[in-house]
């Protein structure tokens, strides 16, 4: 699967790929069959979902006890399946149903070890809060197949331009983001990943973190523009994109300080997770094909990363026992591949020049520029800067034994909450524990020496932001246009913000190992300021699912009638 969505990726490169089911086509502008639109950036994610696939099925054959019984293999291949499905479809309701399929499949992987009560806890929450945000999903795809008579995104579109955005419109827009942005695990719909993230099988993590998560935005990004940017992007786009970006920067930044309080190496990946989430939805949010293309790269990058940590969390796991940096202190000096990789991942995620992570975000610093949002690199890269230093904390007191053994500041993961807890040491084969950290971190970190990645990348957004284009090609089956020529060059402030993380979270990692060094006066200020909105933050994740509706139901409300009353 992944080399085959390699050749789409050039296949699709001088025109958009679209295949009807059953043959079929639409007959004068009309579709009443099912496609696959696939472009570039499409395949792109498909291929990215292949690669992790793969990562996560060889080290799945060394990381389990016992022998793994023949159903974790299917609901892996179900899942592979459905995601890729949903990556490239363009009917509405196939993507909702590819959506379901996909949450199906993650229900059980993220339960795979139902015999702890942390993982059914986990499990639930997953469920019920996905399960509502598919309800409200469902429900604007209603709203919208009654007023258009169409499920494909491009017909949609077509009919939609025709008229103006009443409150209909608009309700379903927000119902369908609500409902992608909780699978994504947005800002306030992210209570349950840390929880489910936290107890599911390292390999599974693999998946969940590098690109389960990201595709919910993937989806955001090819509603809007093929289905609602022509009714919305006529008057309407500043209220879209005050609402996106908004909802994108809290969750970079709360994620990434729920992150630096982690001592769980998993749990803390999983808020690493939500914080990234923010920072595609803003570049997404931006509404601007250079944002469209930097968070495409930016997903793929620093998917492979992520999954590169999570295989090396799975490593350590087999080899240690533990996953918690206070308890796992110095256990993994015999591990020094394992930490590099940790290491190199973490100046990753802290967007270190010239890797992949780096290229990517230049693209959407040059994209908030070019709208007059001068303010916003910065947060994106503090958020970055956090992120990066938790992981660089763990890794040092792991694997160089740095830093006490004791921290109050840290959440510890609950005793039995990671299910790696206690595991045998690591058999037989090594190599396929933690080659696949090491095959993903290389691919990760080289995206960025892949020659004109940017430029391609922005020319194929370009194409694809282009509505009355798309719906001529997909319904009329008219030839594609011809790319447009893009000169991407980083400039010197992309190269500052990417060093000023870099070395921002190298300093906030020694912060978090050695802060007892740093006069008491600078740090009862800081706890003052800091410490009880911290404390808050902490409760507020108690795993307590009716409290996670709730949030849903209260988030859901503000952003529908916040597009509703910035849009009248």
């Amino acid at each position: 699967m992944t080399v085959l969505c390699v050749v789409l990726i050039f296949h699709s490169a001088h025109g958009t790929i679209t295949y009807w089911f059953g043959g079929w086509h639409p007959r004068n502008g009309i579709a009443i069959g099912i496609s696959f639109s696939v472009e570039p950036l499409g395949a792109g994610i498909a291929a990215l979902i292949g690669a992790l696939m793969t990562a996560a099925l060889v080290q799945s054959i060394d990381y389990f006890e016992e022998e793994v019984p023949p159903h974790f293999f299917v609901l892996m291949l179900v899942f592979l399946a459905s995601m890729i499905g949903f990556a490239l479809s363009s009917d509405l309701f196939n993507m909702f149903v590819f959506f379901e399929l996909m949450s199906t499949a993650a229900f059980g992987l993220t339960g795979y070890r139902i015999e702890h009560r942390s993982v059914l806890q986990g499990a639930i929450n997953f469920a019920v809060v996905n399960g509502i945000g598919a309800f409200l999903l469902l429900a604007g795809i209603a709203l919208l197949y009654g007023r258009t008579g169409a499920l494909n995104l491009a017909q949609i579109g077509q009919v939609l331009s025709r008229h103006g955005a009443d409150g209909l419109v608009i309700v379903a827009f927000g119902l369908i983001v609500v409902g992608l942005l909780t699978k994504a695990g947005a800002v306030p719909f992210h209570f349950w990943l840390s929880d489910a993230y936290a107890v599911a099988p390292a390999p599974v993590c693999v998946l969940f973190a590098g690109v389960m998560s990201d595709l919910g935005l993937h989806a955001v990004g090819r509603v809007y523009w093929v289905a609602f940017s022509g009714v919305l992007g006529n008057g309407h786009a500043d209220a879209v994109r005050g609402v996106l970006i908004g909802v994108g920067l809290l969750t970079a930044l709360v994620g990434a300080l729920m992150a630096f309080v982690q001592a769980g190496l998993k749990r803390m990946l999983a808020f690493i997770v939500i914080s990234h989430v923010g920072i595609f939805l803003t570049a997404i949010g931006l509404l601007t094909a250079r944002g469209l293309a930097g968070a495409t790269v930016y997903v793929v990058a620093d998917g492979l990363v992520k999954g590169a940590l999570f295989c090396a969390v799975g490593h350590l796991a087999r080899r240690v026992g533990h996953t918690d940096e206070l308890i796992a202190h110095g256990r993994g000096r015999s591990l020094p591949l394992t930490g590099t990789v940790v290491a190199l991942g973490a100046l990753g995620l802290a967007i270190l020049p010239p890797f992949g992570t780096f290229v990517a975000y230049s693209l959407v610093e040059r994209g908030a520029g070019g709208l007059g949002y001068h303010w916003l690199p910065p947060l994106l890269a503090i958020a970055t800067a956090v992120t990066g230093a938790s992981v660089l904390r763990a890794a040092a007191r792991i694997f160089l034994g740095l830093g006490p053994a004791e921290d109050d500041l840290l959440v510890a993961a609950p005793r039995g909450e990671e299910a790696d807890e206690g595991m045998r040491a690591a058999p037989r084969r090594g190599f396929l524990l933690w080659g696949p950290a090491v095959a993903l971190l290389v691919a990760g970190l080289g995206l960025g020496f892949a020659p004109g990645i940017a430029a391609h990348a922005v020319q194929h957004a370009e194409r694809f932001v282009d509505r009355p284009a798309v719906a001529r090609e997909t319904l009329h089956g008219a030839p594609p246009a011809p790319l447009p020529h893009v000169h991407e060059q980083i400039g010197a402030a992309g190269y500052a913000y990417g060093a000023g993380s870099a070395i921002l979270a190298v300093a906030l990692a020694w912060i978090g190992l050695y802060r007892r060094r740093i006069p008491e006066a600078f740090r009862r200020a800081a706890g003052a300021t800091a410490g009880p909105a911290v404390q808050r933050l902490k409760l507020l994740h108690d795993g307590v699912v009716g409290e996670y509706v709730t949030w849903l139901t209260a988030g859901a409300a503000a952003i529908t009638g916040l597009l509703a009353l910035l849009t009248r």
